[in-house]
């Protein structure tokens, strides 16, 4: 009878633990790619004023991080996510600059593909997985790497997509639930094919809901899994250029919808059913931003070809929506700035104001009701700009290449507030949670907060 008692209240344990993973607050999480709904927002957080990597000011924890991968840090409750391709033989690291050009890096070695579970109070790692083991499918563009897709958690399960290696669903405690392959998934230049440059779509989970993005050279789709078994809810066939872009989710009248950014179908579907509900072609053709969301409006950027534009599209938008000859709005498209947007990064929508950031540290502040431009500023005298920006409590962080982390104020005038250097390659969007901010760079991961 004791035994049975104490089997008992074991389970009953490991359920409530179950439970208070989900329970807490999604918005107060960072969940997957760029935090709750990739908006790269954290306010009350209480980060430190002031952190020295060179010193050790505030910074909490540091570990090193075996292999290389780009995904950013994904944070429920005390647990921090993290993956990466390991490998002997690929040791030519990342690219900074813009110098790189367009072919890949030449490695056909065995890699491993691995997801990391760490207790984010003290990076002690909780548990690390294995998901595939074996020769890429794909090679990467040398400022890329075979892990740069961000899982995504809602608190009871963890999914890691690493492209033609797999979609991988595990628990909190790292038991795998289910996994997918769907082949090899061409991530290539659209104009160039032998220009193998990786995947990069991160997947995002709503209601129980896993979505995943496929703009690849062939046979490109936009799906939706029950998180929970891994089954096929619908997939949806799209007609569009190999691209890098996450989904998001967007609610019109209360209900959700999938949104994607992309250059022959930038576009909404039914969460429900896969439905295309409407469409618009246009912009930059290598598409990479993660749309973002405002009230009542999505906001897009891309960057590559003759034109980089800002837009604002209404979430109440239906068919197609494109815009004719040189006009800069329609019945759904609010406004259209032609020359305003980013090529990598994924616009920042922060205290009524949008940000820009473009490959060569140039900053653009915008009006989100107009589009018009209120500044614009440069970064760094010499540096480069992969990372997407976040914000917390009136200070936005911006990564550039070479490892500085430029702080500048919120508001409609430039104000930089420090430059804080980790003498580290780093291309990787920081991650918020309580009290901490995380850095990933070519080798390592640190936490920054106020020592105790």
């Amino acid at each position: 009878m004791k035994s049975h008692l104490r089997l008992t209240t074991l389970a009953l344990l490991i359920l409530a633990e179950i439970n208070l993973f989900a329970q807490v607050s999604a918005e107060r999480q960072w969940p997957s790619y760029r935090g709750y709904m990739s908006s790269g927002v954290l306010d009350k957080a209480g980060l430190p004023e002031k952190f020295d990597f060179s010193t050790g000011e505030n910074i909490k924890w540091k570990i090193n991080v075996p292999g290389l991968g780009l995904s950013s840090p994904v944070i429920w409750g005390d647990r921090l996510f993290i993956t990466t391709a390991v490998s002997t033989a690929d040791l030519k690291g990342i690219s900074i600059g813009m110098g790189s050009g367009v072919m890949p890096v030449k490695d056909s070695s065995m890699h491993e593909w691995k997801v990391i579970c760490l207790d984010k109070n003290n990076g002690k790692k909780l548990w690390e997985k294995t998901s595939y083991k074996g020769i890429p499918a794909m090679k990467r563009h040398p400022k890329s790497t075979h892990a740069n897709s961000s899982v995504a958690t809602d608190g009871k399960y963890v999914v890691a997509f690493f492209g033609s290696e797999g979609l991988y669903c595990y628990d909190m405690n790292g038991n795998l639930k289910w996994q997918k392959n769907y082949g090899l998934l061409k991530s290539v230049f659209f104009s160039m094919h032998n220009a193998e440059w990786e995947f990069a779509s991160s997947p995002v989970i709503y209601n129980n809901v896993v979505i995943v993005q496929c703009d690849v050279l062939e046979n490109s789709f936009v799906a939706a899994y029950d998180v929970s078994t891994g089954k096929e809810l619908w997939k949806t066939n799209r007609d569009e250029y190999p691209g890098w872009c996450t989904p998001n989710i967007y609610l019109y009248q209360e209900k959700p919808y999938v949104v994607l950014n992309g250059y022959k179908n930038r576009a909404g579907f039914d969460f429900a059913t896969g439905k295309e509900i409407w469409r618009m072609s246009g912009g930059g053709d290598i598409q990479i931003p993660t749309p973002i969301l405002g009230k009542d409006v999505i906001y897009f950027t891309s960057g590559h070809g003759s034109v980089s534009p800002v837009m604002a599209i209404r979430n109440s938008a239906r068919g197609d929506i494109t815009l004719k000859n040189d006009d800069k709005s329609n019945e759904y498209v609010k406004w259209f700035n032609p020359r305003a947007g980013s090529y990598m990064h994924t616009l920042l929508l922060y205290n009524g104001l949008l940000y820009s950031l473009e490959w060569n540290g140039m900053l653009r502040c915008i009006d989100p009701e107009t589009g018009n431009e209120v500044y614009n500023a440069k970064l760094g005298k010499a540096d480069s700009f992969v990372a997407s920006p976040v914000a917390s409590d009136g200070r936005i962080f911006i990564v550039g290449e070479h490892g500085i982390v430029y702080i500048i104020g919120d508001g409609r005038t430039y104000r930089l507030l420090s430059e804080i250097p980790m003498n580290e390659i780093s291309l990787v969007a920081p991650a918020i949670t309580e009290g901490m901010i995380f850095f990933r760079t070519q080798g390592n991961l640190y936490c920054v907060s106020e020592k105790k």
